[in-house]
């Protein structure tokens, strides 16, 4: 019997062991086997186009859970949407938290809740209201990918298009707990879009969603199997490439490295997956050094963007 307990006890020393292994710091190996081109039509955004960053509202955290090597302290985990107003229509880029985030925030892990801390800021439709900025003037929300906090917003947003691609409404539709805010928030207003577009800055195809490449959407499923990252293009020379969850801090791409094993096991549906776009994203921004990779929940990055507007109203409405 003895000797069964000392088993047990060397098992969970082994797995305690590896566990804390995982936050050891360990780049993503980065290798270039081919020089890195990345043909496409030049952007041509239109001179009124603007972009802007909406904070609302603020997740506490450990650094050391956003990738591996990340410090112990407590770091700000942002919970934004980005707002980009262009003559053909307004597009928000995720939802942010919404009004009623600490009821959302119960769909969450116990363990999750448990290592973190909210706070919320101003949510989204109060920011828009406060800029005059009628919701029913919005083309759509797109979602980068459909967890809580990226839809927690929409609650609050009813009737306004959510832009989301076939796999990742199946991801909602389906039985994952990662999606169950979204599902709990009832048959919202989806529009389904397709990557019918050719392959761009690396990655296998695209959506031009307004047809002058201010605005492409690519798919980067791993996160989630719908996730994307949309690559921005604003007049003034800026280029941003919202990425989501694929990192959830610079250093995640910078390194490359992703998160400790724990983090992965909550919130990757594909680590694999993951991997790959992280490295590719890693190279790119190698490549194309004016590209700003954004994810979502880096405040110091988001905090890089111009902020949204408050001063004026809309006056353009539904694109054609």
């Amino acid at each position: 019997m003895r000797g069964w307990v000392w088993a047990l006890v060397a098992v969970a020393g082994l797995g305690g062991g590896a566990l804390l292994w995982s936050f050891a710091p360990s780049a993503l190996p980065v290798s270039i086997e081919a020089p890195l081109t990345f043909p496409i039509t030049a952007p041509q955004p239109p001179p009124a186009m603007r972009v802007g960053v909406l904070h609302a509202g603020r997740m506490l955290s450990r650094g050391l859970f956003a990738y591996r090597g990340g410090d112990a302290g407590e770091r700000v985990f942002g919970m934004d949407a980005v707002i980009v107003e262009h003559p053909r229509g307004t597009l928000l880029f995720d939802a942010g938290f919404g009004r009623r985030v600490h009821e959302h925030a119960q769909t969450l892990p116990w363990l999750m809740r448990r290592l973190s801390r909210i706070e919320a800021e101003t949510p989204v439709v109060d920011q828009l209201a406060g800029a005059s900025i009628a919701i029913e003037s919005i083309k759509g929300v797109v979602l980068t990918h459909a967890h809580w906090d990226h839809v927690s917003g929409l609650d609050d947003l009813r009737g306004v298009p959510v832009w989301i691609n076939r796999a990742e409404l199946d991801f909602i539709r389906g039985t994952d707990p990662a999606a169950r805010l979204a599902r709990e928030l009832g048959d919202l207003d989806y529009h389904l879009y397709a990557f019918d577009g050719p392959p761009y800055w690396g990655f296998a195809a695209s959506h031009d969603v307004f047809g002058d490449g201010s605005v492409v959407l690519v798919p980067a499923g791993g996160h989630t199997p719908g996730s994307v990252v949309a690559f921005i293009h604003a007049p003034d020379g800026r280029s941003y490439a919202l990425i989501g969850d694929l990192a959830w801090q610079r250093e995640g791409v910078d390194i490359p490295a992703e998160r400790p094993w724990l983090a992965r096991r909550f919130v990757d549906g594909d680590e694999a997956g993951v991997r790959e776009v992280l490295l590719r994203l890693h190279l790119l921004q190698r490549a194309v050094p004016q590209l700003l990779v954004v994810p979502a929940h880096d405040r110091r990055v988001m905090e890089r963007l111009p902020p949204a507007r408050r001063d004026d109203a809309l006056r353009r409405g539904h694109p054609s």
